[in-house]
C-alpha cells in the first residue's frame, strides 16, 4: 500500500480511523506509552493511518484531545440546562445537569478517567484548561442569571458557576486518586453539600 498522502489516504496498510473518538483512544495510548509533551501531531497521525491535514479535521490543537467533543457537549448541556422544570430549584437544577453531563458510558469510563487526568495533571495544558473552564462556567452562569433574573456577569451567576466547577473538580481529583471510587456519587454528593452550603461536614 502507499504511504498516506496529505489528505487523509491509507498509511502503510493500516486502517485509517473513522471517528474523532478513535483519534483520541490512539492519541491517549501514545500519552500514556510517551508523554504527552513527547507526542507529536505527526506521530498521533502516522498511528492512526491518517495525514497531518486529516489530523487538523478532528481537533484543532493537540491540546483540545483530551477535552474531545466539549463544545458539542457544551451545547447538549446548554438544551438540558434549558429543558429543567421552573420549580426545580436552583440547585436542584444544577446538580442533575452536571451529573448528566459526566455520565459516560461504562466502556468510556477508563477513557473519561484518563481524559480527565490529563486535563488536571499535565501542565501544558493548564492555559488551555482554563480557556475551557470559563466555557463551561458561562454556560451554568447563564442559566443561573436566567433563573434570577440578572445579567450574567454579576456576582451571584459567577459566584455559582465558579463554585459549581471548583466541587466538580474536587471530585474529579478524588475519583482520580482512588481507582475503587465512582465519578457520579462523588459528583453528586460534592454538588449536595454545595447546595446546602455544607451544613453536615
Amino acid at each position: 500500500m502507499p504511504a498516506e498522502s496529505p489528505d487523509g489516504a491509507r498509511h502503510g496498510g493500516r486502517r485509517k480511523i473513522t471517528s474523532k473518538g478513535e483519534l483520541e483512544h490512539i492519541a491517549f495510548a501514545l500519552f500514556d506509552e510517551r508523554g504527552f509533551d513527547h507526542t507529536t501531531i505527526d506521530d498521533i497521525a502516522a498511528a492512526a493511518g491518517i495525514g497531518r491535514r486529516t489530523f487538523f479535521r478532528y481537533f484543532p490543537s493537540k491540546n483540545d484531545i483530551a477535552w474531545g467533543s466539549f463544545d458539542e457537549q457544551l451545547v447538549h448541556m446548554h438544551a438540558r440546562f434549558r429543558a429543567c422544570a421552573p420549580e426545580l430549584p436552583l440547585m436542584d437544577a444544577i446538580r442533575e445537569v452536571v451529573v448528566g453531563f459526566n455520565s459516560v458510558e461504562p466502556e468510556e469510563v477508563p477513557w473519561h478517567r484518563r481524559r480527565l487526568s490529563l486535563i488536571l495533571n499535565v501542565p501544558a495544558l493548564q492555559a488551555h484548561s482554563t480557556l475551557r473552564y470559563a466555557d463551561w462556567r458561562r454556560v451554568v452562569a447563564d442559566f443561573v442569571a436566567e433563573r434570577l433574573n440578572q445579567p450574567a456577569n454579576s456576582l451571584e451567576p459567577q459566584a455559582i458557576s465558579h463554585a459549581v466547577l471548583g466541587v466538580a473538580v474536587a471530585a474529579y481529583e478524588q475519583w482520580l486518586s482512588d481507582e475503587g471510587s465512582e465519578l457520579i456519587p462523588l459528583l453528586d454528593k460534592a454538588l449536595r453539600d454545595l447546595a446546602s452550603g455544607f451544613k453536615d461536614v
